[in-house]
């Protein structure tokens, strides 16, 4: 107990100062750097799921048991392009996947109620004629929205795979 206590206390005391809720001119940033380091335009975050390996909490039964076969605790995070954490969500039960995961933490609220506060679309590099979203990059655990892309799912699911999402005109792919 003392340590989730402190915890709570280092969270509620630091959090405005270590991870401040992004700005459009932070989102901005982070694509620009995105783009600088990767050539991949428009892109504002990656996200995913870690089993963080715990003990069983008393009388908590398989909650914490994990598809990888151990007890864990979740923690769903948001990075950019250095790697830097920008959005964090720990806690969850082991035995969930990541799209539930992420659809109960607070960026997923925030995402999906459009407050992120991410820029309107912009062009691409080279492309003048249609502004494109500012998206998320995630792993084929995720669903598809037009602020967030993951692979193709029949085929593997690294970052550097190709990405499924809403086409040119704004229509959810089928």
């Amino acid at each position: 107990m003392l340590v989730k206590e402190t915890c709570e206390v280092i969270w509620t005391t630091l959090q405005s100062e270590k991870m401040p809720e992004p700005s459009k001119e932070m989102w901005l940033e982070i694509s620009k750097v995105f783009f600088e380091k990767t050539n991949f335009p428009n892109c504002v975050g990656a996200v995913d799921g870690k089993h963080i390996r715990c003990r069983n909490p008393d009388n908590s039964g398989s909650l914490f048991f994990n598809y990888k076969k151990y007890f864990s605790l979740v923690l769903m995070a948001v990075v950019d392009a250095n790697l830097c954490f920008t959005s964090i969500d720990v806690g969850a039960y082991g035995k969930e996947g990541d799209l539930n995961v992420f659809k109960d933490c607070p960026i997923d609220k925030k995402f999906y109620a459009k407050q992120l506060n991410l820029p309107n679309p912009a062009c691409l590099p080279n492309a003048d004629d249609f502004p494109q979203p500012f998206v998320f990059i995630g792993e084929k655990a995720f669903a598809l929205h037009s602020n967030l892309l993951r692979p193709y799912p029949r085929l593997s699911s690294t970052i550097q795979d190709v990405f499924s999402t809403t086409d040119f005109r704004g229509r959810d792919e089928q």
